[in-house]
């Protein structure tokens, strides 16, 4: 009856980053009226908006994972181009709660969490 997600970081619009395959599960349970809840400590908040560092708040791993290297012999899959990533961006709009260890909060009052928890000079270490 609900979703538990884990967190990788928790970005200062409320968006989520988390295992590959997250988003996918989220929009389900949207598409299904499933609530979204999201485990995170305090320490996985990040300033970070996500338009500031898509390449760098994500990695890539050997495809070897989705895809076995002795079917590469086949000329269809010669050309196909394997993307795997280590995380998913979650937009805001599809979780409903972060659970923490200080409570509850609604992905609208994660950028009050920062203020209130982290002094503005701490943010300078992802400038």
């Amino acid at each position: 009856n609900k979703v538990l997600l884990p967190a990788h970081a928790v970005l200062a619009n409320g968006g989520l980053i988390a295992p590959s395959g997250s988003n996918m599960v989220a929009l389900a349970a949207k598409q299904n009226s499933v609530p979204v809840v999201t485990l995170a400590g305090m320490f996985k908040l990040c300033p970070m908006y996500p338009h500031e560092g898509q390449d760098t708040l994500n990695d890539l791993i050997s495809p070897s994972s989705v895809a076995d290297y002795s079917l590469m012999g086949d000329p269809v899959l010669s050309e196909v181009e394997f993307v795997n990533p280590v995380h998913d961006y979650i937009p805001p709009q599809l979780i409903d709660l972060y659970v923490t260890n200080i409570g509850g909060f609604q992905p609208s009052y994660i950028y009050r969490l920062l203020a209130e928890y982290y002094h503005s000079d701490d943010w300078e270490a992802f400038e």
